[in-house]
């Protein structure tokens, strides 16, 4: 099996990117390629740093860039640098520019193109990563979604996967010993979804969180009878406020997000018919 590094570079989310490099990976059995992913490159200092890494760790650069003066020192530092970088994109906008006789207005990263919704994705993303783990809970009315749970429950990967989509997500861990703010109960935009799993699936992420950190794997945070506590504690939250409830064990992040995207729709429609 043959070890590769992909750098996927972006000025925006790398959404894009992550779709292409897996679609074009499935067509090789043997090779094994380690993504790292470079989002929200928009300076050139942080574009030096990336390709320090990408020195680091020499592999095949792909990129879509908006701005094009960071894309112009892209392609310039990488041919100083000896680094092979693609955009990927710009095939077929050269292709589609031969077909119809029109002009392309730019290169790769048109696709998101400067409006208001490109404008309010890339501010969803930073208002989730502001109130990620309990944080800035004056700002929670301004939330979209609201995800309640224990710790370990996906919360923050599930955040960010929903910021990608647009909307604006906050997060709150549920801690028997240190009840969230009151200003959680009484939250009139936010959609506010509880997240739970099963016990023995919540203690394994979480003794393998402890192993990964160096630290020892015997704690209340993976005592079953503590562990148990807390999810018991986190069940009457949602219960008694009647935020809907989505068990994650055997879901991905992506069919949990989904699942969340529904009920916001649902609950859109049923504002929209009373």
């Amino acid at each position: 099996m043959k070890q590769l590094h992909l750098h996927l570079l972006s000025d925006s989310t790398g959404e894009t990117l992550d779709m292409v490099a897996k679609a074009c990976l499935a067509q090789f059995d043997n090779v094994e390629a380690l993504h790292h992913l470079w989002p929200m490159v928009r300076s050139e200092g942080h574009l030096d740093r990336v390709l320090d890494d990408v020195e680091r760790r020499p592999g095949l650069v792909l990129y879509t860039v908006v701005n094009r003066e960071i894309r112009r020192e892209l392609e310039r530092k990488c041919r100083q640098r000896g680094i092979n970088a693609v955009s990927v994109l710009d095939p077929v906008i050269d292709a589609l520019s031969a077909v119809s006789g029109e002009a392309a207005k730019g290169r790769a990263g048109r696709q998101h193109a400067l409006d208001a919704a490109y404008f309010a994705r890339v501010d969803a993303i930073q208002f989730t990563i502001a109130h990620d783990d309990g944080v800035g809970s004056e700002n929670w009315e301004e939330a979209d979604i609201i995800l309640a749970g224990v710790s370990r429950t996906s919360k923050t990967p599930t955040s960010i996967y929903l910021a990608n989509r647009g909307f604006k997500v906050a997060n709150v861990p549920l801690v028997p010993e240190s009840p969230p703010p009151a200003v959680l109960y009484g939250l009139r935009h936010p959609m506010i979804v509880g997240l739970t799993t099963n016990i023995e699936r919540l203690i394994q992420i979480r003794r393998n969180r402890l192993l990964s950190l160096n630290q020892v794997p015997e704690t209340d945070y993976v005592d079953n009878e503590a562990v148990n506590a807390e999810l018991a504690f986190a069940r009457r939250m949602f219960a008694d406020n009647g935020w809907p409830v989505i068990d994650v064990t055997r879901r991905s992040i992506e069919e949990t997000a989904l699942a969340i995207v529904k009920l916001c729709a649902e609950r859109s429609e049923q504002a929209e018919g009373q």
